[in-house]
């Protein structure tokens, strides 16, 4: 490879790294005459064929510009577009092919843009799929519509869940004192479960002696030791 600086016709590979998830090689190079040092890098060539027969370079550019076009007065940002063009491109490239049809590309646009951007989805598809009267595009608005209808019955179901108090699916259920699910026992209840004793009861649990039963007792004591 010429150099850029001098236009020396040859140059030393100096490192070599993948970059772009391993669809190039960054190679660094280091030119013999001049000493400066550049930056190569090297990645499949993927053909496009075009309706008219022509064949040309794969072009993620094109797609950038293309979508624009589509997006335009709509809230995308320049960013997203070279996001979407990179989906594309993977899209494009896991098929294995050295070489699509240009209609194989627009379809792999037609996907992302949709999860971008439904009106520019719209204009695109419009455009690339040819829509000819107003029944066109109605059909294709009722197809966006179907698609859309589960999501937006999970989303109400949801809402009106969250609104009567009902926990989402997969939320455990709060748990119960005692481990066998039985409530506490009240303060102060003996290990039979029975209530608390009143004070003053006496051994047997005999309610306490009358004061002229024990006078009684103490005169018949005193006769007795004389």
């Amino acid at each position: 490879m010429y150099c850029p600086h001098c236009k020396h016709p040859d140059s030393r590979v100096i490192d070599s790294r993948a970059a772009e998830d391993g669809t190039a090689i960054r190679r660094r190079r280091s030119c013999p005459a001049c000493g400066r040092r550049f930056t190569t890098q090297e990645t499949v060539i993927l053909m496009v064929a075009k309706r008219s027969g022509v064949t040309e370079p794969f072009n993620r550019d094109k797609i950038v510009r293309g979508v624009r076009r589509a997006c335009q007065g709509r809230p995308v940002s320049e960013d997203q577009l070279a996001i979407l063009a990179q989906r594309a491109e993977d899209a494009i490239r896991c098929r294995g092919s050295g070489e699509v049809p240009s209609h194989e590309v627009g379809l792999a646009i037609l996907g992302p843009l949709r999860d971008l951007d439904e009106v520019a989805y719209l204009r695109f598809a419009s455009v690339y799929r040819g829509f000819e009267s107003l029944a066109d595009f109605e059909e294709e608005i009722a197809t966006l519509r179907r698609e859309r209808k589960p999501d937006r019955d999970r989303a109400r179901r949801a809402g009106d869940e969250s609104e009567r108090g009902i926990p989402p699916e997969g939320t455990p259920e709060p748990s119960r004192p005692g481990a066998d699910g039985a409530g506490l026992e009240p303060a102060g209840l003996g290990a039979g479960g029975a209530g608390p004793e009143p004070a003053g009861l006496g051994a047997g649990g005999a309610g306490p002696e009358p004061a002229d039963q024990q006078h009684t007792d103490q005169q018949e004591q005193r006769a007795a030791a004389r």
